[in-house]
C-alpha cells in the first residue's frame, strides 16, 4: 500500500464529475412585459432632431439648417479613424460638416428602445410619491 503524506480525509480520494444543471427549454414566444419596443430612426448629428427616414430629399436639417448630405451624417463615419471614413477614399474631405458629393454616402440610422408613448412621465412618479405622505 502506498504510503500517505496526509491523513486528513478526501486527500487523494477521487472526486466525483460535476453535474451541469439542467438548462430551461428555450420558449419559442418572446418575452414581453419590461422589455421595450424598438423604432428605427434617423437623428442629426448637430442637434439631435429625429429626422424621415425615407425622405432623402431634404437638403438640410429642419431645425438647425445643418447640411444632411456631409461626412458626418453619414453611416460610415467614424471620428476614430485617421481620414474618419470606414470606406476606401479617392479624396480626403477637410470639412466634414459641410456638403459634399460623396458617392458613397448613407444616411445614418439607428435602432432606439421605444419608451416614450406608453412609460410614466417623471411627474407621476413625483406625484404619486408625495400622495403617500398627504393626510
Amino acid at each position: 500500500m502506498a504510503e500517505r503524506k496526509y491523513r486528513q480525509q478526501g486527500y487523494r480520494q477521487r472526486q466525483p464529475e460535476k453535474q451541469e444543471p439542467p438548462r430551461p427549454a428555450p420558449t419559442e414566444a418572446p418575452r414581453k412585459g419590461s422589455m421595450l419596443d424598438q423604432r428605427t430612426l434617423s437623428r442629426c448629428a448637430a442637434c439631435g432632431v429625429m429626422l424621415p427616414i425615407a425622405n432623402s430629399s431634404l437638403e438640410q436639417c429642419p431645425s438647425c439648417r445643418a447640411a444632411l448630405h456631409a461626412c458626418r451624417q453619414c453611416t460610415h463615419f467614424e471620428p476614430a479613424r485617421r481620414f474618419e471614413c470606414t470606406q476606401p477614399l479617392i479624396e480626403r474631405i477637410a470639412d466634414k460638416n459641410a456638403r459634399n458629393a460623396c458617392d458613397g454616402f448613407s444616411l445614418r440610422v439607428t435602432i432606439e428602445r421605444n419608451a416614450t408613448p406608453d412609460g410614466p412621465r417623471p411627474d407621476d412618479v413625483r406625484r404619486s410619491f408625495q400622495n403617500l405622505f398627504k393626510k
